[in-house]
């Protein structure tokens, strides 16, 4: 009974889940446990998630009892499971229950069986990969692509596996971690720059170019950061990669096919299809399955990914089912069809914001599949989740990894299948937690000084 739930209703008795301590500390508390046993030395981060759980403040790990669809059945810990409104998802264009998506899974199985059987370097690729291969491509306007078995493997293996030790990688502060870790194991010379801070990689270009013309660049982002909803200026981000000989790496997991025309996503919408150095996703949020990728236009840049990257040499190719899932989503993300999906995602994502500020709620960010809602303390995050579960209603609070430290949120990520009403019951349903869990509002700060320390 360790993980027992202990029912609690902050409006009458906040103080009672105060002095429990579940409302205290962070996950940086525990990232660096001490002494010989590396299996036990973790037991102060597990008593404090079994603390958290057990006062129903630990929204995670959750179990999804069917399909990820607008409507979901979501069990968490012991507890019953509950159907609500889902938020809590990935699958912006709600292709994952699209029939012609199931019945390519089902005809790859049949055809190809469930199993790569070996690297995509050996004899793990399939008549199916090949084509996604080709529809990226083209998508894209960048005629080499490299697949990878998740989109985490997908942005670790294009650093290591382009970047060597005497070269810099130049990556804005909110990247995401596979896009950190990526650099940090690649090259001692990482340099943050501040978030979508286009001068600031000026600077930071100009003063590595000052003392190194010999070693390569690369400078790291995203085409839609997935905490706060907001795009950097690829053009001029390109043009300084030109003007002081570096390379652009873009990031595009949360928007290719979920926005941009013809589902191109950033670069699209910004008139760089086929513009930008590399280009980088994931099949996860948009096309249905697991998988990533890496497009560029130069062959030597693939040949040395399909040797050097490590996810994808060592790791299992993509399944026939994975490449015919991402296939298919592909072809409908690109058609007519793809067309209306976007814009009904694109107008959910209007209104629910409309709806949250009209609640003088803080949502950063422009309109997106990804709707953050800002609470500032861990605590307003934690209690607002809680309360949000309870009305069956499942988003994800965000908190320090995931976000820094003092700028936790709820983020709310939206399909093209939300209907009307599951909005507006939403957006109530959030406006009533978040006021009840005292979330505040960013402090008034330019740029991303809110996000220092």
């Amino acid at each position: 009974m360790q993980n027992e739930f202990i029912p609690f209703d902050p409006a009458r008795d906040p103080q009672a889940l105060a002095a429990s301590g579940a409302l205290d500390g962070n996950v940086a508390q525990f990232a660096q446990p001490r002494g010989p046993d590396l299996l036990r030395r973790g037991a102060a981060l597990d008593a404090w998630c079994n603390l958290r759980a057990r006062h129903g403040v630990w929204p995670y790990a959750r179990v999804l009892e069917g399909p990820p669809e607008p409507l979901a059945t979501v069990a968490a810990g012991d507890g019953p499971a509950q159907r609500g409104i889902n938020f809590a998802s990935q699958d912006y264009l709600s292709l994952a229950a699209h029939p012609a998506v199931a019945e390519a899974a089902q005809r790859a199985l049949r055809e190809a069986g469930p199993h790569s059987a070996g690297s995509a370097v050996l004899l793990g690729n399939t008549r199916l990969s090949q084509q996604l291969e080709g529809a990226l491509a083209e998508l894209l306007g960048l005629g080499q692509v490299v697949l990878f078995p998740t989109g985490w493997a997908a942005a670790f293996g294009a650093i290591t596996g382009l970047v060597h030790g005497a070269d810099h990688v130049v990556i804005d502060a909110l990247a995401h971690a596979s896009l950190r870790q990526g650099a940090a194991a690649a090259t001692r010379n990482v340099l943050v720059h501040r978030h979508l801070d286009c001068d600031h990689v000026r600077e930071l270009l100009a003063r590595i170019r000052a003392q190194d013309a010999a070693n390569a660049i690369l400078v790291v982002t995203e085409g839609l950061f997935s905490m706060d909803a907001d795009s950097p200026d690829l053009p001029l981000l390109q043009h300084l990669c030109r003007e002081y000989g570096a390379t652009l790496l873009v990031d595009v997991a949360h928007d290719l096919g979920a926005l941009g025309p013809g589902g191109g996503g950033v670069i699209a919408a910004q008139h760089m299809t086929g513009r930008i150095d590399l280009v980088m996703g994931s099949f996860s949020k948009t096309f249905a399955t697991n998988g990533g990728f890496v497009a560029c236009a130069e062959r030597p840049a693939r040949r040395q990914l399909q040797m050097y990257a490590g996810p994808h040499m060592f790791s299992n190719a993509l399944s026939p089912l994975q490449a015919a899932v991402a296939l298919e989503s592909l072809r409908i993300a690109t058609s007519a069809e793809g067309d209306g999906l976007r814009a009904d995602l694109l107008r959910n994502a209007v209104e629910l914001r409309a709806l949250l500020t009209g609640a003088d709620l803080h949502c950063p960010g422009t309109p997106s599949p990804i709707v953050p809602v800002w609470t500032g303390s861990e605590s307003a995050a934690r209690i607002a989740g809680m309360l949000l579960a309870r009305d069956a209603v499942f988003v994800n609070p965000v908190e320090f990894p995931g976000v820094p430290l003092g700028a936790a949120r709820l983020r709310l990520q939206l399909m093209a299948h939300h209907s009307p009403a599951q909005l507006r019951r939403a957006a109530g349903l959030v406006a009533a937690a978040c006021e009840r869990a005292g979330a505040g509002r960013p402090p008034v700060l330019a740029g991303t000084e809110r996000y220092r320390g």
